[in-house]
């Protein structure tokens, strides 16, 4: 009976999920799929989204400006305390030289008026509309700049993960290696066939490898958590990386680039610098408007009334209504060369500017130049690093065989092996390195239907 009750009870808690915590979400990315998830989910470029969106509210904001506004008013006044006027009292009939008191108004007044004002001619209503189309192209590229840098970010933070992940395949391998031949040698050196210097050599090997392993498993979760971080994940949800290193350093090596024909209009640092510019401009038109008149004009109406107590919602409260049409003219005339001054000032702001962007322009080429070297050394270096591991296996591995025979010393063996180490080491790093040039080298580029965009 007792087991009857406790099967009834673990399928009940199947059933209903009684006692058992949710799964965790685990994410599971190629390399271009954690680059689209994390241009949606980077807080970086969460937040340039939203400042294009806040960009494109300001366009309209600075539009608007320059439409009809109404704007309505309500108040209120009780006089607690009326004030007295003294006139002549002949004016009501009585002896001249005499002075009557007289409260013109009543206690308690209420008015209600609504204005409507236009904008005729502002010159700096107009500089602003125009400037707005190049606020919001600034926010558009800056979106796109924090986008190339999250996807660099991206590309970086996943090598470097699976450039830990190999390391600590390797290392194992290493340590798994070296365990087999210390228990040899320390078996031989028990025996009297070995010597005890042996035996601390590969120890000390060993224990080098040991360190390093440790190491890099540390290493290693922290670049997933780095990674998690630059795609808006929580940096402990489980994250898989479904890329090999080597086969995507392979779809890296693509020589057809270095001959892409380069437009500089692309470039995004380019763009930008040429916004500034135009940003410059339209500031030196803006302190040119300041000398020219603006013309508004407005007109409101409202409704007053009176009474010495509160009777204004009664339907028997007489209201009087009033309208006035007005127009503005406002002249700047004089203003001891104020005006002059900030007008020069901006123009020699907007001549920096153009200096700047010619500055821009070679350095932007110079940066095309060097990203193009870089990534042909990065593949050469990665073919060398590729035939030295070869090299180097080999070496250690006619190393182990001459050790096992008696005819190398555990000094050459433990030279070989570290040789093998670096070799490994350079190779891995060689990778991430032919994958973080060329992302650099597309960045420059820009290519408009690239994975940049």
């Amino acid at each position: 009976m007792r087991n009857v009750y406790l099967t009834l009870l673990a399928l009940l808690t199947t059933v209903l999920g009684i006692s058992q915590d949710p799964p965790e979400k685990t994410y599971s990315f190629t390399l271009e799929e954690a680059i689209a998830f994390a241009l949606e989910n980077n807080y970086s470029a969460i937040n340039a989204n939203r400042d294009l969106l806040d960009a494109r509210k300001q366009k309209w904001e600075t539009i608007a400006d320059g439409l009809p506004q109404i704007s309505g008013s309500v108040s209120y006044q009780n006089q607690l305390k009326q004030p007295v006027t003294v006139i002549p009292a002949e004016f009501f009939g009585g002896e001249p030289g005499t002075y009557a008191d007289v409260i013109f108004s009543q206690a308690q007044s209420a008015t209600a008026t609504a204005t409507l004002t236009q904008k005729i001619f502002d010159g700096s209503y107009i500089v602003g509309v125009q400037a707005t189309k190049t606020f919001l192209s600034y926010s558009a590229n800056n979106e796109e700049k924090t986008d190339q840098e999250v996807r660099k970010s991206v590309v970086e933070a996943y090598g470097n993960v699976l450039l830990a992940e190999e390391s600590v395949a390797i290392l194992e391998k290493n340590k798994a290696v070296l365990d087999k031949n210390l228990f040899e040698t320390n078996k031989l050196y028990e025996n009297g066939l070995g010597d005890e210097e042996s035996v601390e050599q590969l120890q000390i090997t060993l224990s080098s490898v040991e360190s390093q392993l440790k190491n890099t498993i540390r290493l290693e979760n922290i670049t997933r958590q780095m990674l998690n971080l630059v795609m808006g994940i929580a940096i402990d949800a489980p994250t898989k990386l479904e890329e090999d290193l080597d086969n995507l350093v392979t779809t890296q090596i693509d020589f057809t680039l270095m001959e892409t024909d380069f437009n500089l209009a692309n470039n995004v640092d380019y763009k930008l610098a040429m916004n500034l510019t135009e940003q410059r401009y339209y500031e030196w038109k803006l302190a040119r408007s300041k000398a020219l008149p603006t013309l508004s004009t407005f007109v409101n109406y409202g409704s007053s009334a009176y009474s010495n107590d509160f009777s204004f919602f009664k339907g028997d409260q007489e209201w009087f209504d009033s309208s006035i049409l007005g127009v503005s003219l406002d002249i700047p005339l004089f203003s001891s060369g104020k005006r002059s001054a900030s007008t020069a000032r901006a123009k020699i702001a907007m001549e920096k500017s153009k200096t700047q962007l010619s500055e821009a322009e070679e350095s932007i080429r110079l940066q095309l130049e060097k990203a193009k070297s870089d990534y042909i050394l990065s593949i050469e270096e990665y073919e060398t690093a590729k035939q030295n591991l070869g090299l180097a296996e080999r070496i250690e591995n006619k190393n182990q065989i001459k050790y096992k025979e008696g005819i190398a010393s555990s000094f050459d063996l433990r030279q070989a092996q570290t040789q093998l180490y670096d070799a490994q080491q350079g190779y891995l790093q060689s990778m991430v390195e032919v994958i973080n040039r060329k992302t650099e080298l597309e960045v420059i580029i820009n290519e408009p239907n690239s994975n940049l965009k």
